[in-house]
């Protein structure tokens, strides 16, 4: 959903649209850096739970003090990934610079400064901290050492994947699982700069987040499997089936089902018609279209070829 787009107004009314709309969204105090060609996009999705918001402009600076922050229903904390442009973020006393493909997690509930000096963007998800499940001292203490988390390139990358697929995973069926997903991969992000201060239900749930993010990245190789898996994230062949196991699940009906649901979704997407259906199994990881065929088909009840007729 489109919530901002400077060119909606005129030059002269560009600077009163842009600061005020920015303001209700962001709930904070917005500022302007003079600029030749003032512009400001803001853009919305919603994956379950989990909106997506993407902000763009020419030099601004946002903040909120403490009557501001006091002021939200549903406390929120926003990991942002910063698009363009350096900025510079400061909150609980910790300030820090954030470079493009850098994280940055911000507590909404309570007062920050946000900043960038030149056009900029900066994409984020904003979770609802009872969602998280984890006490607000974690959260907030875990800001400041993001990027010495192992899992800090891993969400990188995801959140720039659901962006990047944001209009395709809002239409489709499964986006309110890919946002629960995404809100695990969150909470694991944070429990992992705390080490053995975390629980061990937030390190397990931690370690399976990062293997489903995994699964996600690597579902188009055929040869995905059981000792890959369980050697990339350090741990045994067993330990990965008992993680699965504690589900009510396996890895192998995971990873199968999770392609069923690629395959389901890209049939379903209007771009993807021209595609044979071989080509989309293929893509999502299955070697034999007529192996394919029956598992989509025992999976949803219909045949591919019936799904892209009814999509």
């Amino acid at each position: 959903m489109l919530v901002l787009d400077s060119r909606d107004a005129s030059a002269s009314e560009r600077v009163e649209l842009v600061t005020t709309l920015m303001a209700e969204t962001s709930a904070a105090t917005v500022t302007l850096a003079p600029h030749a060609d003032l512009h400001a996009r803001m853009d919305l999705w919603q994956l379950g739970r989990l909106p997506l918001f993407r902000s763009e402009s020419s030099g601004m600076a946002m903040s909120r003090d403490r009557r501001r922050a006091r002021r939200d229903e549903a406390p929120i904390v926003a990991l942002a990934v910063q698009e363009r442009s350096t900025a510079r973020h400061e909150q609980f006393g910790h300030q820090q610079t954030v470079a493009p493909g850098r994280l940055m997690l911000v507590d909404l509930t309570a007062p920050f400064a946000f900043s960038w000096a030149t056009s900029g963007a900066s994409r984020a998800l904003q979770v609802p901290l009872d969602a998280l499940g984890l006490p607000t001292e974690v959260i907030r203490d875990a800001a400041p050492r993001l990027d010495a988390s192992p899992l800090a390139g891993l969400v990188g990358r995801h959140v720039v994947d659901l962006f990047d697929a944001a209009d395709r995973l809002e239409a489709g069926e499964q986006a309110a699982a890919v946002g629960a997903a995404s809100i695990d991969l969150v909470r694991a992000l944070i429990a992992s700069t705390h080490g053995d201060r975390v629980a061990r239900p937030v390190h397990h749930e931690t370690l399976l987040a990062q293997i489903h993010e995994y699964l996600r990245q690597r579902l188009r190789d055929p040869d995905l499997g059981a000792d890959e898996i369980a050697a990339v994230h350090n741990i045994s062949r067993r330990r990965l089936f008992e993680l699965f196991a504690r589900t009510g699940g396996s890895l192998e009906q995971t990873i199968i089902m999770r392609r069923l649901e690629a395959a389901h979704d890209e049939l379903g997407r209007p771009g993807a018609r021209h595609k044979a259906i071989a080509t989309v199994a293929h893509e999502c990881g299955f070697r034999d279209a007529a192996h394919f065929s029956r598992r989509f088909k025992d999976a949803f009840g219909v045949t591919p070829r019936d799904r892209r007729a009814g999509a």
